[in-house]
């Protein structure tokens, strides 16, 4: 009698707190080293870390990533600070040029939520309100207050 196969785990149960704001983008917070494996079976082409330095806790994740087949990319985002349209079109640039399916992740979410809400405002013609909206579906919690600030005092679009 033939064992039966153990079904294949989803990438939202290989990485808790897995959102998907839009198809082929992929936001959480920090996976587990385990993690890559799991993202490039499921499609997963490109890891972005936004997490800088001193939050690494002494992981080479960018060994991780690539032992698992995956291309890594950090964009160090240390604070509200360093939520900027400079750095949401970086992100933006980055996942663009991404093969496939991308994962962008930092210690909780919310600065990848931030970045993108300012890219999608930017880029995607979203309203101040649309663009938190758009963050919020990828992780913006306690940085809204930033997105709204960097929005409001953008030159307006000609």
């Amino acid at each position: 009698m033939a064992m039966a196969e153990e079904a294949e785990p989803t990438l939202a149960s290989a990485i808790p707190g897995l959102r998907e704001p839009r198809a082929g983008l992929y936001t959480a917070g920090q996976p587990d080293a385990e993690a890559w494996t799991a993202a490039a079976r499921h499609g997963v082409t490109t890891v972005i870390d936004l997490r800088p330095e001193g939050e690494m806790q002494g992981r080479n994740e960018a060994a991780e990533v690539a032992d698992a087949g995956l291309v890594y990319h950090h964009l160090p985002v240390a604070g509200a600070g360093d939520v900027n349209m400079a750095n949401a079109e970086q992100l933006r640039q980055l996942i663009e040029q991404a093969p496939g399916p991308v994962l962008v992740h930092c210690a909780s979410g919310n600065r990848v939520g931030a970045l993108l809400a300012l890219g999608a405002a930017k880029d995607d013609g979203m309203t101040t309100d649309q663009a938190i909206a758009f963050g919020r579906e990828a992780g913006l919690g306690s940085l809204g207050s930033r997105v709204r600030e960097v929005l409001e005092s953008a030159p307006a679009a000609e």
